[in-house]
């Protein structure tokens, strides 16, 4: 499993003083962003290449609120992979306390928006992570 620290800040909070439902999605790109680095999966390099990742769906449940200062840690790990699709479950928790979780799929995709087959090398190495628990 791949841990993303995220801090809370003002701009991230509604009104309500809570964070804005929508910037749950935010804290989740990045720390899938941030899980690819640390695997080494480059994806300017694939862009340059002509494909993407892009999200096809998301399902999610806000169970609890974070506030400003709060710190929490995005949680990422492997459910799915397939020849075109990554599934990925998502958790952002506070102290040990899941506040958020989300099922999220992604889509390779080349630059005209047509699925295309993940790269093998990129497959392999999100295989290993998921086999050591990263």
């Amino acid at each position: 499993m791949h841990r993303f620290a995220i801090r809370i800040y003002y701009e991230d909070t509604d009104l309500a003083g809570i964070v804005y439902y929508a910037n749950y999605l935010k804290f989740i790109e990045r720390a899938r962003s941030e899980w690819l680095r640390e695997l080494g999966i480059d994806q300017a390099a694939l862009q340059r290449a002509g494909l993407v990742f892009a999200v096809r769906r998301v399902e999610a449940d806000y169970l609890s609120p974070a506030r400003f200062d709060d710190l929490l840690a995005v949680e990422s790990q492997l459910h799915a992979l397939s020849p075109a699709r990554i599934v990925l479950d998502q958790a952002i928790v506070r102290d040990g306390r899941t506040l958020f979780q989300a099922r999220v799929t992604l889509a390779c995709l080349t630059a005209a928006g047509r699925p295309a087959r993940i790269p093998a090398e990129v497959a392999a190495r999100l295989a290993a992570a998921d086999l050591a628990g990263n």
